[in-house]
């Protein structure tokens, strides 16, 4: 598949808001931090970036929850509460919880960020691993060594 032909769908628990995306994620990632396990209920969440421009909701009016401004939003199906997508002010990608996809190959994590907060049980298959967030100049190498594993 070329970045020219993909189409990802995905939706909500209950199927009000669809999102698809024009172009693969260009990064795959489990966030370790106290907040995305409260947001998740779960050890980790788990993020598929995908660029800004090739995101889209095309079912239900997603509503911020969670985290609300002003470096980021967080946004929820309003009818199932699910955790769906993550805007950060500034960037120009979208964090889509892979979860919501239906092609599950975007939810295996390459990266995961956070670790100095992880469960001492929580285990990924990531390549990479951070106690925090990798340096903003890591992103570009990062990126494109997630590219040739694919």
């Amino acid at each position: 598949m070329t970045a020219e032909d993909v189409s990802l769908t995905g939706s909500c628990r209950c199927g009000a808001t669809h999102i698809v995306l024009n172009a693969a994620p260009f990064m795959s990632s489990a966030c370790h931090c106290t907040g995305c396990q409260k947001m998740s209920a779960s050890a980790f969440s788990l993020t598929a970036m995908v660029p800004a421009a090739a995101f889209r909701v095309t079912a239900g009016e997603p509503v911020k929850g969670g985290i609300r401004g002003p470096q980021l939003d967080h946004y929820f199906c309003p009818d199932c509460k699910s955790w769906m997508f993550t805007r950060i002010e500034g960037m120009d990608f979208v964090n889509v919880r892979s979860a919501m996809l239906d092609d599950a190959q975007w939810t295996e994590p390459f990266i995961e960020t956070m670790t100095a907060e992880k469960l001492p049980w929580a285990q990924t298959p990531a390549r990479h691993s951070f106690p925090g967030f990798p340096a903003p100049e890591d992103y570009q190498r990062l990126m494109e060594a997630f590219a040739t594993a694919r």
